[in-house]
């Protein structure tokens, strides 16, 4: 029995040591795997070309207004692709990598958006979560971003969730949660008043006729064979029970019824970020 548990212990020694290199060398092949990131080129990258000139050179600019004055620093990505990662941490790795932010003060901002999987994150920097929330994030992402991205309109989509990020950097959340509920209040597309007219419809003429088919005889004055008065109007039924027009009439009147990128040396300063902000897809 000794001797069995001794080669026991042996094995198990031995398939620790062996297994010790093949687990150290997955993980260095680890970022390897995960995909190659893009390089920090300005504070638009548009590797995906989603932005038109135009749109890009103001964002630029307004980008770098806003970093002058408060310090935070916002920088957008787009990317053809993730690699077959999931979005939450090849942002995350993005932003590492890309060391947005303030050293210390972890005061950074990515927005990325990967055009054939798409979709977006605003991944937001330690020092910034509780100024601009996860809350804030995905109000901003479904809100802002998915409408216009659903309608072709992805430069405009961008630069107004650069502009609504700001808005909650600059103490104005209030604005944005305001807006999302003026949204939700107002969240009428077509086909949902075309089905609930249908279904009102529907329920009026069933339950109408039906209850114009009783309600007559059983609460009406008779005025004779198969006619009965109520509610001001005359009810005329045949023998099979209904009116002799198909329908019912009220009073003398007949039938029917009636109711790229920027160059120029920009680069991070050195913050990190540990995973805040929101996802989406449109």
């Amino acid at each position: 029995m000794s001797t069995v548990n001794t080669s026991r212990r042996t094995a198990s020694k031995t398939w620790r040591w062996l297994a010790a290199p093949l687990v150290a060398l997955l993980v260095g092949l680890q970022p390897a795997l995960a995909g190659e990131l893009p390089a920090l080129t300005g504070r638009v990258v548009d590797d995906a070309g989603l932005i038109d000139a135009a749109t890009e050179a103001l964002l630029v600019q307004k980008l770098a207004d806003f970093e002058n004055k408060s310090s935070d620093q916002i920088v957008v990505a787009t990317v053809p692709d993730l690699g077959g990662e999931a979005i939450e941490p090849y942002a995350n790795r993005l932003f590492r990598a890309w060391g947005l932010g303030q050293a210390g003060e972890d005061n950074g901002i990515l927005l990325v958006v990967a055009r054939d999987d798409r979709k977006m994150r605003i991944e937001v920097g330690y020092g910034l979560e509780g100024t601009l929330t996860d809350l804030h994030s995905r109000l901003i992402i479904e809100n802002t971003m998915v409408p216009a991205f659903r309608a072709g309109d992805f430069s405009g989509g961008i630069s107004r969730a650069v502009d609504d990020i700001v808005m909650v950097l600059e103490g104005n959340a209030a604005e944005l949660e305001a807006r999302a509920k003026r949204n939700e209040s107002s969240d009428w597309n077509p086909d949902t008043l075309l089905m609930v007219l249908f279904l009102i419809v529907w329920a009026t003429l069933f339950f109408g006729g039906f209850a114009m088919a009783i309600l007559p005889r059983m609460y009406g004055r008779k005025l004779g064979p198969g006619r009965y008065e109520w509610l001001g109007m005359t009810f005329n039924y045949n023998s099979s029970g209904r009116s002799s027009s198909g329908g019912w009439s009220g009073g003398s009147s007949g039938g029917g019824w009636s109711g790229g990128s920027s160059g120029g040396g920009f680069s991070g300063g050195g913050g990190s970020s540990g995973g805040g902000g929101s996802s989406g897809s449109w």
